[in-house]
């Protein structure tokens, strides 16, 4: 079974998540809809039942944006991770499963938003195109959301791990070997951390400009005056007035 070496800086993106096998077939993604200091015994059970039966990377994810966009950072830059295990409750403010099975199926729009998913906020703005089809092509999605136990978590990445086709769940799986493309080194970027506050046009898009160049000359005047002598000062604030 054909096997490749991962990115250097593989992992690339720091996240709550647990790294095992590199050369493992499958990754385990669990959906957390609480503060992470407020995370309940059967999640971790279920992100421990991914590593220890062998997946390359078990975690969570909590955000349908940011955190989303660490995930195929992550997997983008391992061309061995070829099944993406999903399990876990959702979250009722980000619909995290809801995004993650939209974006199998749709993609992203000319926007970078995920299409098909009542997610109010399902951007991703701060990674490539090249990347969010990497991601989409490379990994067959394992639904396993609102399935609680971690036995089915560890029986799904098992079968990921077969040299022969096994059934699971409607699911046919085996290890498929390493996608055929070297892999890709990328981390967030822009770090866009409220996307709804992007502009959703031209117009939109200059007067957004001119706030930004105002706030610029703002912040340049008063580092001005914060080395003009007392007398040079108050004179400025004449001219201003």
């Amino acid at each position: 079974m054909l096997k490749v070496e991962t990115h250097p800086d593989y992992p690339p993106e720091e996240g709550c998540y647990i790294r095992g096998n590199d050369r493992s077939p499958v990754a385990v993604l669990i959906i957390l809809k609480w503060d992470q200091d407020k995370v309940p015994p059967e999640i971790e059970r279920l992100v421990r039942a991914g590593a220890e039966s062998g997946a390359a990377l078990s975690g969570t994810l909590q955000t349908e944006n940011i955190g989303l966009e660490k995930v195929i950072c992550n997997i983008v830059s391992n061309p061995n991770i070829r099944y993406l295990v999903m399990g876990g409750p959702e979250s009722p403010g980000h619909l995290i499963g809801d995004v993650i099975r939209a974006l199998f199926e749709n993609g992203v729009d000319e926007k970078q938003r995920i299409t098909g998913t009542e997610s109010p906020h399902p951007f991703l703005y701060n990674i490539s195109r090249e990347m969010i089809e990497r991601f989409r092509t490379q990994l067959t999605l394992v639904d396993l959301q609102f399935q609680q136990d971690p036995d089915l978590v560890r029986k799904a990445v098992w079968s990921c791990y077969q040299e022969e086709p096994v059934e699971f769940m409607g699911y046919e799986l085996y290890d498929v070997g390493a996608y055929p493309e070297p892999p890709l080194n990328g981390t967030i970027t822009w770090k866009i951390l409220q996307p709804y506050w992007e502009p959703e046009d031209e117009k939109q898009a200059e007067a957004k400009r001119k706030a930004q160049d105002l706030m610029e000359t703002i912040k340049q005047r008063n580092a001005e005056r914060l080395h003009m002598p007392d007398g040079e000062d108050r004179e400025a604030a004449k001219e201003d007035d």
